[in-house]
């Protein structure tokens, strides 16, 4: 897709301009209020740097969590402290995002300065993507940049209400994410004699079908992880004994395999499994590795075998991208963290030798990569949660679609 960009706009002279950032600094807080992680801050802090150093008036929005009506606990004046921290100067809060104070602010601000407004959704009007609300959000600026790829699959006025009535771009954070995304999800054997591939892991078949679905026309290489694995192998027909399974999903899964050979994607599943008799914490002496039709009838598979584990590893070598998410076993628990772990150590590896263009995201796996290390290591962390999963189901992002030239 084509769409306006921050260079785009940093070619305009911008002195004295308003430009309207919406970001994603949804944040977790602590329970007094501090930020305990800031990733999405840091993130989104070179577009504000950027536009402030271009001599705009840097209007920056947000929502934090989900309030009912206006509540302190979810008040972004929380968070100032921690934006002007990362964007390296002052920066101005006002407890409402529409309204005279906050034009007044604006009108007061010097070309560089940086205003950070209060909770979107404070106001109903928000999520409603209501026409006014819309329109009293784009007076309040020349441009619009949005910077919240996490928030782009909902339709909300300050994703897209906002984009009918004021020029609007990409900041550098959404132009990365969807440029990672665009050009790691297609079948580079069209292209460069490369392959592709994906690791989609997690509980249930049916919350991940659809990506299922639409990633057997874009990849190469399917490799299945979680809990899913086992509805998989139940559907070829092994006894999975006490371990976690969808049986009225057999079918479907039964049908995605046969799509994927008829496409010509290659599904990787378990040839072996590590399994336990209760969904806990063990010393490794303690588990079992067995092959995937010598389940025990009173155990659960909670992560994949050493052989599987070389056979991700060889298949990945094959690959020149790979997008990841979902981990392969239960790796909150010992000893049931290794395959992700050293499939992440892999592909760390791989991506630093640049053999491999790599791109994670999901809460999951992001928290595996930064627990296994390796969350610095490689091509691209996606900090979106749901809008990264539908941009993998195909779905069209209301947010992204707005920004279309």
């Amino acid at each position: 897709m084509k769409f306006h960009t921050m260079d785009d706009l940093l070619s305009k002279d911008l002195k004295g301009k308003r430009v309207f950032v919406r970001a994603d600094l949804n944040v977790p807080l602590t329970e007094d209020g501090k930020v305990s992680d800031k990733t999405r801050i840091e993130k989104f802090a070179p577009t504000a740097i950027a536009l402030s150093e271009a001599g705009a008036k840097v209007i920056v929005t947000s929502h934090l969590g989900r309030p009912e009506g206006k509540e302190a606990k979810f008040s972004l004046e929380q968070i100032a402290e921690e934006v002007a921290n990362e964007v390296e100067q002052e920066v101005i809060f006002v407890d409402d995002c529409i309204g005279e104070e906050v034009e007044q602010t604006i009108a007061d601000m010097n070309g560089g300065d940086i205003l950070l407004l209060e909770n979107l959704r404070f106001y109903k009007e928000e999520k409603k993507c209501d026409e006014e609300f819309s329109k009293k959000l784009a007076n309040l600026a020349d441009f619009y940049v949005d910077d919240a790829f996490a928030t782009s699959h909902r339709a909300h006025a300050s994703t897209f209400g906002i984009t009918n009535h004021v020029p609007s771009f990409a900041g550098f954070l959404m132009e990365n994410e969807l440029n990672a995304l665009g050009t790691i999800l297609h079948k580079p054997t069209e292209i460069d004699g490369g392959k592709s591939g994906a690791i989609v892991g997690g509980a249930k078949v049916s919350t991940k079908i659809t990506v299922l679905e639409n990633l057997m026309d874009k990849i190469d290489v399917l490799f299945i992880g979680g809990a899913m694995a086992n509805t998989f192998l139940l559907a070829q027909g092994y006894d999975m004994g006490k371990s976690l399974v969808e049986a009225d999903m057999v079918d479907v899964a039964k049908t995605v395999l046969k799509k994927a050979e008829e496409k010509g994607c290659e599904i990787i599943l378990p040839v072996d499994l590590v399994v336990a008799p209760e969904f806990k914490s063990y010393e490794e002496n303690e588990v079992e590795t067995v092959a995937i039709d010598a389940v025990p009838a009173d155990c659960m598979a909670l992560d994949f075998g050493s052989k599987t584990l070389e056979l991700i590893k060889n298949k990945i070598t094959e690959l020149e991208s790979i997008v990841w998410n979902g981990p392969f076993g239960a790796f909150e628990m010992k000893p049931f963290e290794k395959t992700t772990f050293e499939v992440a150590d892999f592909i760390a590896k791989q991506t630093q030798a640049s053999e491999l263009t790599s791109v994670g995201g999901g809460g999951d796996t992001v928290s595996a990569l930064k627990q296994s290390g390796n969350i610095e290591k490689m091509t691209y962390i996606s900090t979106a949660g749901g809008a990264f999963l539908e941009y993998m189901e195909g779905k069209e992002l209301p947010g992204v679609k707005a920004l279309e030239k």
